[in-house]
């Protein structure tokens, strides 16, 4: 008897555009697994990463503004969903493999650190220059979820976790060498892109740090004035402008969307994500998760705890040194737990 998920995989062979990645033809898990008789890999790949303590841990994790008070400024989550969403969008209208996509926006920022880009700047700084949150983010799935055992995520998958960020890279990335081997991995790189350009220029005019009137005109002009008028823009523009070259779908923009793009990401730069406001919040975020590291790497016990609070476990992995484990409970830290563990290992205690 046909199952579900196999009837489903019969459908996206019907459905799907040459260059989607059919779910039936995986190249698999690290360990394999009998099939779902109702998921495809893809499916369980995204629900495998939606019950991980991981994302959950999102939703108190620093998109931009630290312990912002007001309710509607994004978090790590939040920025995840949009992602997501964005990456919907874009495979869906191109005929690709949602399911695909939305498991890698969904695992994309597992690895992210507390408050921001100040957190990965610290463990740079203080474990090692090369620590990136993309791959933390494939060694949350890989090894430290479920207690140790990983999440088991596709190669598709993973791959895409992997290789969605390149810094302050090209839009549209031509490395070849660090490229998602799937179009859908690519599309959630770009979706990021277009994500944060748009959540950060409104969180960043919603706090005061910006004004509507400092937007460059080559922005507002070409993108539009409020967040969904650009997101559209952005969005309808990679659908429309990529092209089929050499057998290949090459994600393209416009020369005009992707100079305001460039523009619009150099502007935050300089304006929000460097601005003296934010800078000095993040100085503050650096200091603290330096000192718990520190801390953490001199007292084993204290670390043994905490780890357990958490449900993580990597002191099994004996091959792990302790300046790794330390760095792994870091990063998989929320803002209010670093500022929680940080005033319980070093403010007085009153007595009572």
């Amino acid at each position: 008897m046909t199952t579900i998920r196999e009837n489903f995989e019969k459908r996206e062979k019907s459905f799907l555009s040459p260059f989607g990645c059919q779910s039936s033809e995986s190249k698999g898990r690290i360990r394999s697994e009998p099939p779902c008789p109702i998921r495809t890999e893809f499916q369980r790949d995204r629900d495998r990463i939606v019950y991980s303590n991981a994302f959950r841990r999102l939703k108190h994790k620093t998109q931009v503004f630290l312990s912002p008070l007001g309710d509607h400024y994004r978090t790590r989550l939040t920025h995840t969903l949009e992602v997501s969403e964005i990456a919907r969008t874009i495979t869906r209208a191109m005929r690709l493999n949602e399911d695909l996509a939305e498991a890698i926006a969904l695992g994309h920022d597992l690895g992210h650190t507390p408050f921001g880009h100040s957190g990965e700047t610290a463990l740079k700084e203080i474990y090692n220059a090369d620590f990136t949150h993309n791959e933390q983010s494939l060694r949350v799935v890989d090894i430290l979820e479920n207690k140790g055992n990983g999440l088991n995520l596709t190669h598709e998958v993973r791959d895409g976790i992997l290789k969605h960020s390149k810094g302050f890279g090209r839009i549209i990335s031509e490395d070849l060498e660090n490229r998602a081997s799937t179009i859908e991995g690519r599309i959630v790189r770009i979706s990021d892109i277009i994500a944060y350009l748009n959540h950060d220029l409104d969180d960043a005019i919603r706090s005061g740090v910006i004004s509507v009137q400092q937007i460059p005109e080559e922005c507002t002009k070409t993108l539009g004035h409020e967040h969904s008028e650009r997101a559209t823009t952005m969005i309808k523009d990679i659908i429309f402008s990529s092209k089929i070259e050499n057998d290949e779908l090459c994600l393209k923009m416009s020369d005009e969307v992707l100079s305001a793009m460039i523009s619009l990401r150099k502007f935050l730069y300089e304006n929000v994500y460097r601005s003296m406001q934010v800078h000095k919040e993040f100085m503050k975020a650096k200091k603290i998760l330096i000192e718990i590291y520190t801390y953490l790497c001199d007292n084993g016990n204290a670390l043994q705890k905490e780890l357990a609070a958490i449900e993580m476990k990597t002191v099994g992995n004996h091959a792990d040194p302790t300046e790794r484990t330390v760095c792994d409970f870091v990063a998989s830290m929320t803002d209010r737990h670093a500022l929680a563990l940080y005033s319980k290992l070093f403010f007085p205690t009153p007595l009572v």
